[in-house]
C-alpha cells in the first residue's frame, strides 16, 4: 500500500514541478513607467502595492481613461499615459499572482514530501546523493 501511495505522491510532485516550470517561464515585471504615481493627492509606489490596491488604481485609471476618451482629450498622470500605468499595474498584478501561486505549489510539494514513506524518502535521498557525485 505504501508503494502505491508513494507512486501517486511522486506523480503529483511531478505535476507540481511542471506547473512551477510553466510559472517561471511567464514574463517578469519590467515597468514602462517610473512606478511612482500621484493620484488624488496621494503618491503610490506600484512596486509595493497589495493586490487590492493595484486593482483599485486600475479601476480609477480606467475611469479617467474612458472619461478622457469621451472628452476627446489626451490625459496623462505623473508624466505617463494612463494606458502605460494600466499596463504596468496589470503586469505587477500578474507578478503578484505568480508569486502567490509559486508559494502555494511549494506548500503542496512540502505536504506531499511529508506523506512519502520513510523507505521512499531514503531512496530519493540516496538517488540525489548519487546524482551529485
Amino acid at each position: 500500500m505504501a508503494s502505491e501511495n508513494d507512486a501517486k505522491i511522486l506523480s503529483l510532485k511531478k505535476q507540481i514541478e511542471e506547473k512551477k516550470k510553466t510559472i517561471k517561464s511567464t514574463e517578469k515585471f519590467v515597468p514602462i513607467t517610473n512606478c511612482s504615481i500621484e493620484l488624488d493627492g496621494m503618491r503610490f509606489n506600484i512596486q509595493v502595492l497589495t493586490k487590492e490596491q493595484i486593482i483599485t488604481l486600475m479601476v480609477k485609471l480606467n475611469t479617467y481613461r474612458l472619461a478622457a476618451k469621451d472628452l476627446g482629450i489626451e490625459y496623462s498622470v505623473s508624466g505617463y499615459s494612463v494606458e502605460d500605468w494600466i499596463i504596468d499595474l496589470k503586469s505587477k498584478l500578474g507578478n503578484l499572482e505568480r508569486k502567490t501561486e509559486e508559494h502555494r505549489l511549494k506548500l503542496l510539494e512540502e505536504k506531499l514530501h511529508d506523506l512519502l514513506s520513510t523507505d521512499k524518502k531514503v531512496e530519493l535521498e540516496i538517488d540525489e546523493i548519487a546524482g551529485s557525485i
